[in-house]
């Protein structure tokens, strides 16, 4: 495109203000199309089922996959029983968290962790970090779609698994900005897209195949400059036929941003 400052289409949906104000300040011009919802189970028996067996003593671990997904589960078993009964109980377990926000949530319940997942906080990593622990019984808060490379790999190290199911995730309730960004990515409109979160990548496809259109929103986004936030994500673009042009030095939305842009600067400049 001719503009001087790139046009680009985010996907995120929970921090959407927040990414398209980083857009402007390292000089792009943001469309913001959020691809999900989050919608929390409201009707979970797995959720209590778990919390019976945790405040029996039944686990020994409980694995913290997402911030977000600890607060709701939390608020599901709030519905029940006293409010601090499940950080009482995750304080008797060796809790582990996948990256800094359930880590904070943690912090804020005077919860100890007892494993920090280095990044790029992949379900890899978190299976080197708990390798050779001694702890058996496991339960693993799940977000918005089930890991089974994760469940089985904890498994193969001789651990019983519970996984627990918090949250899905939806289409947004009003698609037309995610309608309008198919539109202007299908008629070359855009010079970079940002992938958050490797859901996004789903739905945004499963959208355009709604509208007939998923082999051309392959094909536009295999001709434009892809940046996504680390491995998860980018593992799921390269399951759809789409290789990222960049990863950051840490999978971050700031740090995506913040080097993405230059990466496209330094690209558009000949360097």
């Amino acid at each position: 495109m001719a503009s001087s400052s790139p046009s680009v289409l985010a996907l995120e949906s929970r921090r959407a203000v927040e990414i398209a104000e980083l857009i402007r300040l390292n000089g792009g011009v943001p469309f913001v199309a959020p691809a999900l919802r989050e919608v929390p189970i409201a009707d979970n028996p797995l959720a209590f089922e778990f919390a019976t067996t945790l405040y029996a003593g039944g686990f020994d671990m409980v694995i913290l996959l997402t911030g977000v997904g600890t607060r709701y589960l939390h608020k599901i078993l709030a519905t029940r029983e006293p409010e601090d009964r499940f950080p009482d109980a995750l304080r008797r377990v060796s809790v582990v968290v996948r990256g800094p926000k359930p880590a904070a949530v943690m912090r804020e319940w005077k919860v100890p962790v007892a494993v920090s997942v280095p990044e790029p906080n992949t379900w890899r990593e978190l299976l080197q970090a708990v390798e050779g622990r001694p702890e058996r019984s496991v339960a693993v808060q799940e977000y918005g779609r089930s890991n089974p490379e994760l469940l089985a790999g904890l498994r193969d190290q001789g651990r019983s698994v519970t996984a627990v199911p918090v949250y899905q995730w939806q289409l947004p309730v009003d698609t037309r900005p995610l309608a309008e960004g198919l539109e202007r990515l299908l008629a070359k409109r855009f010079d970079m897209v940002f992938f958050t979160t490797s859901v996004q990548i789903d739905h945004f496809l499963e959208f355009a195949e709604k509208a007939g259109q998923r082999e051309p929103a392959i094909a536009a986004l295999r001709q434009n400059f892809v940046a996504s936030v680390g491995p998860d994500c980018s593992e799921a673009l390269r399951s759809h036929g789409i290789s990222p042009d960049f990863e950051p030095s840490h999978p971050k939305m700031g740090i995506l941003v913040r080097e993405a842009m230059q990466a496209h600067g330094r690209l558009r400049a000949g360097g």
